[in-house]
């Protein structure tokens, strides 16, 4: 029975169908390849899957309600991993109908074929974004998320009160993993380690925000990858000590679970910059600016319950990160 994975020309998405093709299982691909960035880079991703054993694509977008119900229809998938949304932060502030389309009811499209077909697990791809206002380092699945501060954390945040509403009225096995700050090879043009690298390679000013003074728990794309598959081998319970007068909003007496996958070290804005600099041998001039509405202060993931899980821990230092995805970036970098 094969694995649909959504958000399969995405950066997480690519790396995940590969993964699992690798471990032998058969991957169908969702993408709608839409023009959030430029679409030749999600092609060339898509080409790396293409053509290997066990692969299939459907371009299929997740808001067509009758495209997604005709597709659990033709597949009986044994397990979803649902990485496909509308990403980005700053584009919700302008763009908010495509984040409802997209994370909430693509989301629910999800969850209706997984309902109706017997789906054994669900893995839902949330966001660090939904913990917003919270300045409890570091952060807890058993933190309350309940201020946001992007409209693309609220429907990351929908989407895991959708997962439970599942879980709880008809048995459905969802695990929601918040990511944290992914970066690596075949990374998203619109996020820091692209833009930058682009920038200080063409000996443009870098836009600084929050004048540096940002923290994030950037994690590797091989960390994430590692996670995302052994959770998806590790399907949810209820959990028996659920107290509903003191409600642990990381579980439930439903087979629910929510995650954290992180690399546990909280990363200066400026250091991040540094490390650019030395492995592309430049000097960055740099522009600094205020912070940006919706952006989230400082993120540093409490990876306990994840370790416990699933014996997960994360292997790649943001050194070494650094050093991979500049190596990729060098060599992809006239194509972006």
């Amino acid at each position: 029975m094969p694995v649909l994975v959504t958000g399969a020309a995405g950066f997480i998405g690519m790396h995940v169908a590969a993964r699992l093709l690798a471990e032998g299982h058969e991957v169908v691909g969702l993408d709608n390849l839409n023009s959030y960035y430029d679409v030749r880079l999600k092609e060339a991703r898509l080409a790396q899957l293409q053509g290997k054993q066990g692969f299939s694509f459907e371009k299929i977008d997740l808001a067509d309600d009758a495209a997604m119900a005709d597709l659990f229809k033709r597949h009986p998938f044994s397990k979803v991993v649902h990485l496909g949304a509308q990403a980005g932060v700053r584009y919700s502030l302008s763009h908010p109908h495509t984040y409802i389309d997209s994370n909430v009811r693509g989301t629910l499209n999800i969850l209706e074929g997984c309902r109706h077909h017997g789906v054994k697990h669900l893995v839902f791809a949330s966001t660090s974004s939904v913990f917003g206002l919270n300045r409890t380092l570091p952060f807890s699945p058993h933190h309350g998320v309940d201020h946001p501060v992007s409209l693309y954390a609220s429907t990351k945040r929908a989407g895991e009160l959708m997962g439970h509403n599942y879980a709880e009225l008809f048995g459905l096995p969802v695990t929601a993993l918040r990511f944290f700050t992914v970066y690596g090879p075949w990374g998203r043009p619109d996020m820091s380690p692209i833009l930058f690298a682009k920038k200080m390679r063409a000996g443009e000013p870098i836009d600084v925000f929050n004048h540096g003074r940002h923290r994030r728990d950037f994690t590797f794309i091989d960390d994430i990858v590692e996670g995302v598959v052994r959770v998806t081998d590790h399907v949810p319970t209820t959990n028996a000590v659920w107290d509903a007068q003191h409600p642990d909003p990381a579980s439930s007496r439903a087979p629910f679970r929510v995650f954290n996958i992180g690399n546990r070290t909280s990363v200066e804005l400026m250091h991040f910059i540094e490390l650019l600099e030395r492995a592309l041998g430049v000097t960055a001039e740099k522009r600094f600016l205020p912070a940006q509405p919706g952006d989230v202060e400082d993120t540093l993931a409490d990876m306990t319950d994840l370790e416990t899980a699933i014996g997960y821990a994360p292997k790649v230092a943001i050194e070494e990160g650094v050093e991979r995805f500049i190596q990729w970036f060098k060599g992809y970098a006239d194509r972006l």
